[in-house]
């Protein structure tokens, strides 16, 4: 398990913002149960436990400067 800051991939977070957008339009129109909270924990419970660790010791660059 990672603990500290999480190094920025400007490749994977461009990709993320651009190519899946036609993607999830089309899965959110198909697939009523897609993208509802909780679906991870039914679907893949030892992944979601694993995310959720990893959210809360890990951070990043850009949140710094979120300002809420």
């Amino acid at each position: 398990m990672k603990f500290g800051i999480r190094k920025p991939s400007l490749k994977r977070s461009f990709k993320a913002r651009t190519t899946g957008k036609m993607k999830r339009a089309i899965k959110r129109k198909t697939n009523p149960f897609y993208g509802k909270k909780g679906m991870g924990l039914i679907r893949d419970a030892k992944r979601t436990a694993y995310n959720r660790i990893y959210k809360k010791a890990t951070f990043s660059i850009r949140d710094f400067f979120k300002f809420k």
